[in-house]
């Protein structure tokens, strides 16, 4: 993997880091590389998703899932850091990513539309959830199982389970002797991708999980205590700086169609980790070319509050444009779609320095599993170096926490701190008429 960070220097852009301002950061670097390499030993709490590529045992994935390899498609209900990482690696490797399908949402006329006219028989089922009591996760699950049932068909032999050590889903499948991988201890959801929580779905489909492994790994040994020598390191330092001096939103844009749910995945990770005591890049998802016409007017020509994160392997296939038989397209002739991208990449990345905006380029070789699993670990510990830099507690949520806990009250009608935060919060409805 390789990050340029030129165009968001102060040479370049307002926002801007001065050359100065890199060395004395890059000595804030190496104290950050210490503690974070101190608690990947230790095995702590959040610094152990870092030991993922290590700890995954792509042989204990093979055999849980073996019994529905034979299965056209998979459907994965979870929610959260329980459904992205799978949905992140599927699209980005899978010749046919509708092969998976993710239900990580309880809107039920997108759950019913999911699961009609599918031929259930040929769909494996992965179901994931740390506690087994995700609100979320469980309805949709039991619904699932309905379907299941309802067209004749045994759920328990189409199944996967991962969980952890306790909870409903794990009692159950241990009275059904279902096949479960366990939830990393120590790992919160959103760093999981590299480990059963995010290989179940792409195992199924006979993708590359220990290509996947052999990237992270790849990725950890790059990790070193100067941002001059870690790609993952310089882009992480690189943001919090940018944050710093005003650059509040990071505009996360993929040149990739393959990378479109990765941008979600790390919507979650920077979110999630880095939005407490009152600071936090807000990610924007954006997808080049296309976002180029939708969304670049704003970066270049809006407040100065934000940076682009360019995202683009090196090599792809390419697709050759046929001549257009018209002097108006002559340009196009002899030319490919890939040609027209990486144009396209090359121009709004300058675009940005040229009207004295900040932009960040990553670049992996290519679309295959080491790379991204090199790019999946990189954006962790980009996200953990972030968080020593800012003193906040990258590995915690408890604002989601409160979600989760108002959730529960509410549908079990029960009276709590929550829900009378619920009843009473401030209205001012718009639009309504009183009946008469």
């Amino acid at each position: 993997m390789h990050v340029d960070i030129g165009a968001a220097l102060a040479s370049a852009a307002d926002p801007g880091i001065e050359r100065d301002a890199l060395d004395d950061l890059d000595e804030r670097v190496a104290d950050a590389h210490e503690r974070i390499e101190r608690g990947r030993a230790d095995g702590e709490f959040g610094y152990a998703s870092l030991n993922l590529p290590e700890t995954t045992d792509a042989d204990a994935i093979r055999d849980a899932v073996e019994p529905v390899t034979d299965a056209e498609s998979v459907i994965t209900v979870g929610i959260g850091g329980s459904a992205l990482g799978a949905r992140t690696i599927t699209e980005a490797l899978a010749d046919d990513p509708g092969r998976h399908v993710v239900l990580d949402n309880v809107d039920p006329e997108h759950v019913e539309r999911t699961l009609a006219g599918r031929s259930l028989a040929d769909t494996a089922i992965n179901v994931v959830s740390r506690s087994g009591t995700t609100a979320e996760t469980l309805a949709n699950f039991l619904v699932v199982r309905a379907a299941y049932e309802d067209a004749g068909v045994d759920w328990t032999e189409r199944i996967v389970v991962t969980t952890g050590e306790s909870g409903p889903l794990r009692a159950l499948a241990d009275e059904r002797d279902l096949p479960t991988l366990p939830v990393p201890e120590g790992v919160p959801g959103r760093f999981s991708a590299l480990s059963a929580v995010g290989l179940v779905p792409p195992a199924v489909l006979g993708l590359d999980i220990e290509g996947l492994l052999d990237g992270g790994r790849a990725a950890a040994e790059d990790l070193a205590p100067s941002l001059y020598d870690s790609p993952a390191y310089a882009y992480g330092a690189m943001c919090y700086a940018l944050e710093e001096r005003g650059a509040s939103i990071n505009a996360f844009m993929p040149y990739a169609e393959r990378l479109e749910s990765f941008g979600e995945w790390f919507a979650q990770l920077w979110a999630e980790s880095l939005g407490k005591d009152g600071r936090g890049q807000t990610p924007a998802r954006a997808l080049g070319a296309t976002d180029q016409h939708s969304q670049l007017q704003l970066y270049r020509a809006g407040p100065r509050d934000k940076v682009v994160t360019f995202v683009r392997p090196r090599e792809r296939a390419d697709v050759a444009i046929p001549d257009p038989d018209h002097e108006d397209l002559s340009y196009l002739s002899g030319t490919g779609l890939g040609d027209l991208i990486d144009a396209e990449y090359e121009a709004t990345v300058a675009s940005l320095p040229a009207a004295d905006r900040p932009a960040l380029e990553v670049e992996i070789d290519r679309l295959d599993a080491h790379s991204v699993g090199e790019l999946l670990y990189a954006m962790e510990a980009a996200c953990v170096l972030v968080g020593e830099l800012a003193g906040v507690e990258t590995f915690t949520q408890p604002a989601v926490e409160w979600g989760k806990n108002a959730t529960r009250a509410l549908v079990r009608g029960e009276e709590t701190e929550e829900t009378a935060v619920v009843d009473d919060r401030e209205r001012l409805r718009v639009g309504e008429t009183e009946s008469i």
